[in-house]
């Protein structure tokens, strides 16, 4: 690890002139579960770390009739605590159950988790200058790629990956982020990006730039959802794939389907074409099977992770089911 300045910020305002207008000036710290890990491997070099940790007050959850609110700096372990998310957004309550081990979940925050960069073993490595650390290639293309990307053309093919974005996708959750002008809100549909817009970088924020606050809309009467994962270990371990589902259905028939998946896209991928095909059907197997069908059909898988396609066909027919019973 390299020498680096420490600075404690004392509040958000000051934070955007302590980071600096490049991403290899400063980076910020919240619980630094992933941060940490990613400076031990070099593949984040910062002059200076920035700890939000010391500014108070952005560690909470409060619910009114709108929806709810969540703190950038509230733990997994206090949003799997609270009765309201549990009770009101249980996608979003059993994709954080599922976020790693709880000595993790005790430390990490909520925008941390949706912020946390690739897991990619090349991206990791020391020994591959990839083109997320400004590298010529992306090392997956010929290489090993069990566990990247079958959705996305490049030119990067990392996968997002964060348990809690999908769920929030999902929920139809904004962020609101700080920088020199002030706030701004986002839906999260529109703050991921593609390799293709900036390929050294998941999402819009500026070096300057932080969230601070998660906004989630209350659902809709008759609306349910359920977060499924698959993964090679049962503990502590990423998704092979993963599926955030909200449905409002009302007498069988589906008004209004959600369905994201993680795991297998450079960002949560809203899986838009079994949306379209669910909205204003009645739920039968059949019909779950389709959309099941649709919610792959622009898949390309590489060479090692075909698997991945059957995966995220079994977990959209499964949560439509299940959602519709």
């Amino acid at each position: 690890m390299q020498n680096f300045s420490y600075v404690n910020a004392t509040s958000i305002e000051q934070v955007p002139s302590l980071l600096g207008r490049s991403w290899d000036d400063a980076v910020v710290m919240a619980g630094g579960t992933d941060l940490v890990g990613e400076m031990k491997d070099y593949a984040a070099v910062p002059k200076r770390v920035v700890n939000l940790k010391s500014i108070e007050g952005l560690d909470y959850i409060r619910q009114d009739d709108t929806g709810m609110r969540i703190g950038a700096l509230t733990t997994l372990t206090d949003v799997l605590a609270d009765s309201a998310v549990s009770q009101d957004y249980p996608v979003l309550h059993q994709a954080v159950s599922v976020i790693a081990s709880p000595q993790i979940r005790n430390m990490a925050t909520l925008a941390g988790n949706i912020l946390q960069r690739p897991r990619c073993w090349y991206y990791r490595s020391e020994d591959f200058p990839c083109l997320k650390k400004g590298g010529a290639r992306c090392y997956a293309v010929g290489g090993v790629n069990t566990y990247h990307a079958i959705f996305g053309s490049g030119p990067s093919y990392i996968v997002h990956p964060s348990d809690a974005a999908p769920a929030l996708m999902a929920l139809g959750a904004t962020v609101n982020i700080h920088g020199p002008r002030g706030a701004n809100e986002v839906v999260l549909d529109d703050f991921f990006t593609m390799p293709e817009m900036n390929i050294r970088r998941e999402n819009i924020l500026r070096p300057n730039e932080i969230v601070t606050e998660i906004s989630i809309p209350k659902p809709e009467a008759n609306s349910r959802g359920m977060f499924l994962k698959v993964r090679e270990r049962e503990s502590i371990d990423f998704a092979l794939v993963s599926l955030a589902a909200q449905m409002t259905v009302v007498n069988g028939t589906c008004e209004r389907a959600s369905l994201v998946l993680g795991g297998v896209a450079p960002i949560p991928w809203r899986a838009v074409e079994a949306e379209v095909y669910l909205r204003g059907r009645r739920i039968t197997e059949a019909r779950a099977e389709s959309a099941a069908e649709a919610a792959v059909e622009d898949a390309a898988p590489m060479p090692h992770n075909g698997y991945k396609v059957e995966i995220a066909k079994n977990l959209v027919k499964q949560a439509v089911q299940a959602l519709a019973a």
